[in-house]
């Protein structure tokens, strides 16, 4: 399996272009429609993680693998990918057409857990058949979704939060209800959604005297009595990230949140996310941003 998708890498690979707005914004959302595959030239969707969700909704025949399951899609359906779970999608060139969403867990900051639905689980049910008549009911929501993304709307990023979680409470209700139960996890995800439960608990920062007390890898297996090597193995396994890398995602985060939603000075901020030298802060936001605190506030 190669590495983890990035959202630049899927707009590389899909599109050819990069949009303006990808790293400018706290989260990333995106809406498409699925053109008709033409000729014998079609090549499948490389089997890998994509560090984004995707929503999909597909009218024709093709081919989802996953690690443990193949599943033949014969006419129509509703599929929730997530960053947990590698797939390939194969025999694309029978799709007629449909919609795709894609967001990233930074879009729904505040506004809920996505990991909290079944349908997000690694042994969750992820693939959804249609009648025809759910399609057209479907197609409307992905068309509203156009709608609100090229509107001038200054709240229309919630309005397209409603709509996800429209289409997920819409697949839910549509599971018996014995399926929406729990699914026991392995080690390796009991440690990765212990960690991500307790990173989220410092999260968000909204007392200018508050600073985060877990910086690191060994803070957090302290704090969840594993040793450090067994936490980054466990977590290479459940996400395919390091621990660090996700720690620094999420620190990341709040600090383009603080920066472009409060009026605290960078000092303050750096203070606030457990930086001791606001240079050090700067570096930091700079390396991984491209540009400088201030820069992306004045964005």
């Amino acid at each position: 399996m190669g590495k983890v998708e990035t959202l630049q890498e899927f707009y590389q690979r899909k599109h050819d272009f990069i949009p303006d707005n990808l790293h400018k914004d706290i989260g990333h959302f995106n809406v498409f429609k699925l053109v008709p595959f033409e000729g014998n030239n079609t090549k499948p969707v490389p089997y890998k993680k994509r560090d984004y969700f995707k929503i999909t909704l597909l009218v024709g025949e093709s081919t989802i693998e996953y690690a443990d399951k193949v599943i033949q899609l014969q006419k129509q359906a509703l599929v929730f990918s997530n960053p947990q779970i590698p797939y390939r999608w194969e025999h694309t060139d029978s799709i007629h057409h449909g919609y795709f969403c894609i967001f990233d867990q930074a879009f729904f900051h505040q506004y809920g857990s996505l990991n909290q639905y079944s349908l997000f689980h690694p042994d969750g049910n992820h693939v959804f058949e249609l009648t025809d008549e759910q399609v057209t009911f479907l197609s409307s929501m992905y068309e509203r979704m156009f709608e609100e993304l090229n509107s001038d709307y200054i709240h229309k990023y919630d309005l397209l939060r409603t709509i996800v979680y429209e289409l997920v409470h819409f697949a839910m209700k549509t599971q018996p209800s014995d399926q929406l139960a729990k699914q026991p996890l392995n080690a390796s995800h009991r440690i990765s959604t212990l960690f991500l439960e307790l990173l989220e608990r410092q999260f968000p920062i909204d007392d200018i005297h508050q600073t985060l007390s877990l910086r690191s890898a060994s803070d957090y297996a302290e704090k969840l009595n594993v040793h450090v090597n067994h936490l980054n193995r466990a977590i290479k396994d459940a996400t395919s990230k390091t621990t660090s890398q996700i720690i620094i995602e999420r620190v990341l985060q709040e600090a383009k949140i603080l920066l472009k939603q409060t009026a605290w000075t960078v000092s303050e901020i750096a203070y606030a996310l457990g930086f001791k030298e606001v240079t050090h802060f700067n570096h930091f936001f700079k390396k991984h941003m491209q540009l400088s605190p201030v820069k992306f506030r004045n964005v």
